[in-house]
């Protein structure tokens, strides 16, 4: 197994492997779960292994990506959180690191994307030295609005993504530790 990055009470977060195929194409070919993330629910086992690569990509180019959120007591895959640097602009803004969380719907409404979220913005702020973490939702998706809030993360501003209003979401390093 590969070793953890982080871990909490109840999980243990650690990078993607090709094993997790089966758990990532639970999450993504189930439509709720993208009913705020353009409804194009994965079809096929093959594009949940190729979101793996991507995601390993990632490691290997930039140091970081989205993790696997496994739960300790059954090791089963919850979902994943983690970061995303981004260097196309959205919301005019380029070249930030993304705070992102998606779980497998039996997980939903657990305190689990808090919980792991949180746990990423100690990692970033400690281990990572970043200086700041970005997050962006849909405005209707009310659950991930509370994630993000209940993470210490700052309400900035409403913007269109893709045609959908979506809210932009800041938290800066000085102010994660106050919290």
């Amino acid at each position: 197994m590969t070793q953890p990055l982080i871990t909490t009470n109840r999980f243990i977060i650690r990078p993607l492997v090709s094993a997790d195929a089966a758990g990532i194409f639970e999450l993504d070919s189930n439509p709720k779960v993208h009913t705020f993330l353009g409804n194009n629910p994965f079809k096929t086992l093959a594009e949940a292994e190729n979101v793996i690569l991507l995601i390993q990509q990632q490691y290997k180019d930039l140091g970081i990506g989205r993790w696997a959120i496994i739960e300790k007591s059954t090791g089963s895959f919850v979902g994943w959180t983690g970061f995303k640097y981004i260097t196309e602009p959205i919301n005019g803004k380029a070249n930030y690191y993304d705070l992102g969380y998606r779980l497998i719907e039996r997980y939903w409404g657990k305190g689990i994307a808090t919980e792991t979220a949180k746990a990423c913005l100690q990692y970033a702020f400690e281990n990572l030295t970043l200086t700041e973490v970005c997050g962006i939702c849909d405005v209707e998706n009310t659950a991930s609005r509370n994630v993000l809030q209940k993470c210490g993360m700052k309400l900035l501003s409403t913007f269109d993504y893709d045609g959908t209003l979506h809210y932009w979401f800041k938290i800066k390093k000085e102010a994660w530790k106050n919290i």
